[in-house]
């Protein structure tokens, strides 16, 4: 069964496929990582910020009709690319959407092979908050 973390990564791989070499994928998620949306000064607090990053990142989910919406934003360049592709699977869906899809996205893209060990890290760590944003959402509406 399809769900709409599936489709959103599956559009994401095709159009990753447009590229022909990784500088050309390195200079679109630079550029997506430019188009995030304004993020407050004031909710770069400590308290929301993503561990295990080398870059800081700091990353905000609410909850909006049983539905998770995430903002969030990074100091560095290609990690602000990376939480775009971030947003634009995991935003505006249902949390047991989230926990049932891995994110096969990333060996899809071959991003660990084409990021530095560090940032393959603070992938793994903004993956892993988002599941714990999933499960927290969960846990509170039952």
């Amino acid at each position: 069964m399809s769900n709409e973390v599936q489709a959103a990564q599956k559009e994401l791989v095709e159009e990753f496929q447009f590229f022909d070499n990784w500088m050309d994928r390195y200079q679109y998620l630079i550029d997506l990582g430019r188009r995030l949306p304004e993020f407050a000064e004031s909710d770069r607090t400590d308290a929301n910020k993503i561990r295990g990053c080398q870059s800081q990142v700091w990353f905000i989910a609410n909850e909006h009709d049983g539905r998770l919406d995430f903002r969030a934003i990074s100091d560095a360049a290609i990690v602000s690319g990376l939480i775009a592709l971030l947003l634009r699977i995991y935003s505006g869906r249902r949390p047991q959407d989230i926990l049932d899809t891995p994110p096969d996205f990333v060996s899809a893209l071959e991003l660990e092979q084409h990021l530095s060990p560090t940032r393959s890290n603070g992938l793994a760590s903004m993956l892993k908050a988002i599941r714990a944003f999933a499960t927290e959402a969960l846990q509170a509406a039952q």
